[in-house]
């Protein structure tokens, strides 16, 4: 198989929380003291780094925490407003019947990821590296490796925003685009990613297929 090992980011690359997110945005603005957007804004929004994004509307970095927090903690309160997207409980089941190792990596918690992911679909992931962490991403998909005994050239992370793909990049692993996410494709494919979802079909034959001679 082309990989031994594949590391799913959750929020808009496994579960579709993006509509919740907008839909709370200024809720979290009101609450945290930055600028509200524009339901107008939001397309143009998304083909931004989240650094930009944060600048936008006026958030600064040792805000983004307890912002984080509060989002987590909403979605914790409201579980019933998100769910996976289509075809995402079918890809895992098949990846690893193919034999695909699995992992999660992401800033949310442990309990939310593992609540909308279900039981049955939860259990095929070996390994998940949850929460805020002023590590970063990087050092938790290296953490993931070393329990799993995973080569870096044999893992790849599949994200939806640029700093995923900075994350894949920073542990010496792939990185999969996923174009249905926060961030725009056009965006995360300036980053060169190893591979490009257009579509959560698109997720087993590229993970699981042959390996490249």
């Amino acid at each position: 198989m082309r990989y031994q090992l594949a590391i799913f980011d959750f929020d808009g690359t496994l579960a579709n929380s993006f509509p919740f997110f907008a839909g709370i945005f200024n809720a979290l603005a009101a609450k945290h003291g930055f600028r509200p957007i524009d339901a107008s804004e939001i397309q143009a929004l998304r083909g931004r780094t989240p650094h930009e994004l944060m600048q936008h509307v006026g958030l600064p970095a040792w805000k983004l925490p307890l912002v984080a927090r509060s989002f987590v903690a909403a979605m914790r309160d409201r579980p019933q407003e998100i769910s996976l997207f289509d075809g995402v409980p079918e890809a895992i089941n098949a990846l690893a019947s193919a034999g695909v190792q699995l992992a999660i990596v992401s800033s949310n918690a442990e309990d939310n990821v593992r609540r909308i992911l279900g039981p049955a679909v939860a259990g095929h992931f070996a390994a998940f590296e949850c929460g805020m962490s002023i590590f970063g991403k990087a050092t938790r998909i290296e953490r993931v490796m070393q329990s799993l005994a995973a080569a870096p050239a044999r893992t790849i992370y599949v994200g939806d925003q640029t700093p995923d793909a900075g994350a894949a990049q920073a542990a010496g692993v792939a990185f999969a685009a996923v174009a249905w996410g926060y961030g725009s494709i056009e965006s995360l494919r300036a980053l060169q990613p190893a591979l490009e979802l257009a579509k959560v079909t698109d997720i087993v034959p590229a993970l699981s297929g042959p390996a490249e001679t």
